[in-house]
């Protein structure tokens, strides 16, 4: 006897039909749902920061049961988020050195600050990148990553030693570059010590404000804000040459 079952047609080309959970997870990874995470991602972390106002931490002073090693890598962790979430790094500084001293307080902040870095960073790289590369168009924005992606540690050192662009800005920038990972954080950790230190001295001192140490700290913060000022206008001008 004969078989007569009708075999299905094979499909063009020989290539198997994508499955439905195939294609969702080709739409859901794809460059431009993860740029949209990473948003979404971002939105609710300033909005949570605006709910919770960590700065009451300020008035309410750090919890009794924390002191020494324990409050300093709370404080750090803690660091590390509300600088994801866009507080800025001045307030939390101050807030280091008012709550900590000023030997915990560089340490926690200076840890926080390479924490919050390293967390911009990663959802940038994993989440931004691939749709943000192909939009780096025009002369600006070419020599901007130009100089980031062959010259990582050095320009991330200038932009960390000389405030002016913003420190999140900085991190997403970063991260949409070929830059590596280590002369990033490297670059973060050693660069922003000055200024950190001297934003937590002048917390630690805010109570005496005529202090030696609270004017010389208030006095190389606007020192260094001056410089940032000059090296970015310096830096415009390079990049309109480019």
């Amino acid at each position: 006897m004969l078989d007569t079952t009708v075999l299905p047609p094979a499909p063009v080309g020989g290539a198997a039909p994508k499955s439905a959970a195939a294609r969702w997870s080709g739409v859901l990874l794809s460059p431009w749902s993860r740029l949209s995470l990473l948003v979404v991602l971002l939105a609710g972390a300033a909005t949570a920061m605006l709910l919770f106002e960590p700065q009451k931490v300020l008035a309410d002073g750090w919890p009794p049961q924390l002191g020494g090693v324990a409050a300093a890598t709370a404080f750090a962790v803690a660091y590390g988020l509300c600088t994801v979430a866009f507080v800025p790094r001045p307030l939390l500084n101050l807030a280091a050195g008012a709550l900590l001293g000023s030997q915990f307080g560089l340490a926690a902040a200076v840890a926080g600050t390479v924490l919050g870095a390293g967390m911009s960073f990663g959802l940038g790289r994993v989440l931004g990148q691939d749709a943000l590369r192909p939009l780096l168009r025009g002369r600006w924005l070419t020599a901007a990553d130009g100089q980031l992606s062959r010259h990582g540690f050095r320009s991330m050192l200038a932009v960390r030693l000389f405030p002016g662009v913003p420190f999140v800005a900085a991190n997403y920038c970063a991260s949409v570059s070929r830059m590596g990972w280590t002369p990033f954080l490297l670059a973060t950790a050693l660069g922003t010590v000055p200024n950190t230190a001297a934003y937590v001295i002048a917390g630690d001192r805010a109570q005496t404000p005529t202090s030696p140490g609270f004017l010389i700290a208030m006095g190389f913060i606007a020192l260094s804000g001056l410089a940032g000022a000059v090296v970015a206008w310096r830096k415009r001008h390079q990049l309109r040459d480019c």
